[in-house]
């Protein structure tokens, strides 16, 4: 089992990424609150991964942390949830959030998430409301919502780049559309940056 790579960042396309450790470059789906923590092109990058080993392929999933993780081995136990809606769930909010949200039972806001119908909402805040408590009650509050934004994607059209995450997450092409399009400023925005933006609008 790969339990953690090391190695240098050379590609950034969510959800995917692709990190060269000892000449081999291994491609490994990361969820967006990840992707905001990782440090530019070029540069190193440690991630945590979860393997998962199908009859027609072999799957390497990336956190920054070891919180992100745990829920992400939490979620795909819950039954209709896989790893693609585990990491929308981890796009649209980190550990913390969803744990408040299962907490409050807060069904409106894991619904706003792609993939996430009511009886599917329903069904995670009764299945995880007794997994989370021990690892998540030690947590900071402070840890809530911390991203960070380190380096670009590697298109030109940070618009294009965003839209084609948002649909790789599970949206719909119209509604990425329409979710880039609600936040874009006058300013120069980088792809991160409206991503970011965009699930933060999507989930409030």
């Amino acid at each position: 089992m790969i339990g953690s790579i090391r190695g240098r960042l050379i590609v950034k396309q969510p959800p995917d990424v692709v990190v060269e450790a000892a000449g081999v470059g291994y491609e490994i789906q990361i969820p967006m609150t990840t992707l905001f923590q990782l440090p530019a092109l070029g540069e190193e990058v440690m991630l945590l991964t979860h393997f998962v080993v199908r009859d027609d392929a072999q799957l390497l999933y990336g956190f920054v942390n070891d919180t992100d993780r745990q829920l992400f081995r939490q979620l795909i136990k819950v039954n209709g949830v896989g790893p693609k809606l585990a990491l929308a769930i981890l796009s649209g909010m980190d550990a913390v959030a969803f744990a408040r949200c299962v907490d409050r039972n807060d069904v409106s806001a894991l619904v706003a998430l792609p993939g996430v119908g009511k009886k599917t909402a329903e069904r995670l805040i009764v299945e995880m409301r007794d997994k989370l408590g021990d690892w998540l009650s030690q947590l900071s509050p402070s840890q809530e919502g911390t991203t960070h934004s380190g380096g670009v994607l590697q298109h030109n059209d940070p618009v294009a780049d965003a839209e084609s995450a948002l649909v790789a997450l599970g949206y719909k092409p119209q509604e990425a559309s329409r979710m880039v399009s609600s936040i874009k400023g006058e300013g120069e925005q980088d792809s991160e940056t409206l991503i970011r933006l965009a699930l933060r609008a999507t989930v409030k």
